[in-house]
């Protein structure tokens, strides 16, 4: 029997995920920082900045930002001085990144599409290996953390952003009201797209919550684990250690 995975409240053959998320990015690309002002109300920027304080990048690093397609992470470390190779499956997402660098006369970004999969980097070159919000996303998680934990030298750092499930009383249902029935409707207003949008409310239920996550990271051989909730939950910023 073939293998199925989540795409969304659907289960997918697992060779067809991939190239069903990617029709969903490059659906939305166009309007996907609009739109993650639109659904967070602002705080997705907060939360990156406060991301990327957690990572500490560090003049002359070398650092993966793995499914970083419009920059957002990788403007802020580089900002720092970090040299930043931006990685993304989905071109559409990579040349609305290149784009903003442009605009912005940020230079020196690495731009490059890769399977967080199967990443064609050597080994142990990278100090730091960050994604956020894209590895719930990606069709084995497994995989992509063992990769991460490759590509990473000894004493190097893995950093994920990512949404998870709020412990909150009271916040939980109304997160979920909000995630179910008003973010699919924002898309279809802002980005004339609710179904890709849907699928992205539903695949943040899908995703494992923070102690079966931190232990996938362990799995694929990190150690010094941590999780630090962000509104109980509702996002969470994971890390772990190559030792």
């Amino acid at each position: 029997m073939s293998e199925t995975v989540s795409f969304g409240y659907k289960d997918v053959d697992a060779s067809e995920k991939t190239e069903l998320v990617g029709e969903v990015f490059s659906s939305v690309a166009a309007k996907y920082d609009i739109m993650n002002d639109a659904m967070s109300g602002g705080m997705h920027r907060l939360w990156k900045d406060r991301f990327v304080r957690r990572v500490k990048p560090q003049p002359g690093e070398a650092i993966l930002d793995m499914a970083g397609g419009t920059g957002d992470i990788a403007f802020r470390m580089a900002e720092r001085g970090a040299s930043v190779t931006v990685s993304d499956i989905n071109q559409d997402m990579l040349d609305v990144g290149i784009e903003r660098a442009m605009d912005r006369g940020i230079d020196g970004l690495v731009w490059s599409r890769q399977n967080a999969e199967e990443l064609t980097f050597s080994s142990r070159i990278f100090d730091a290996y960050t994604i956020a919000f894209g590895i719930r996303n990606v069709t084995h998680i497994d995989k992509a953390l063992k990769e991460a934990h490759r590509v990473l030298k000894h004493g190097g750092r893995f950093y994920c952003l990512e949404f998870s499930t709020t412990t909150w009383p009271g916040f939980k249902e109304a997160y979920d009201l909000y995630s179910h029935k008003l973010m699919p409707k924002i898309g279809g207003m802002i980005a004339q797209d609710e179904e890709s949008y849907r699928y992205l409310a539903e695949s943040i239920r899908r995703f494992p919550p923070m102690p079966k996550f931190e232990q996938m990271i362990r799995d694929a051989g990190f150690s010094r684990t941590r999780v630090e909730p962000i509104l109980g939950g509702a996002v969470a910023i994971h890390s772990g250690w190559k030792i």
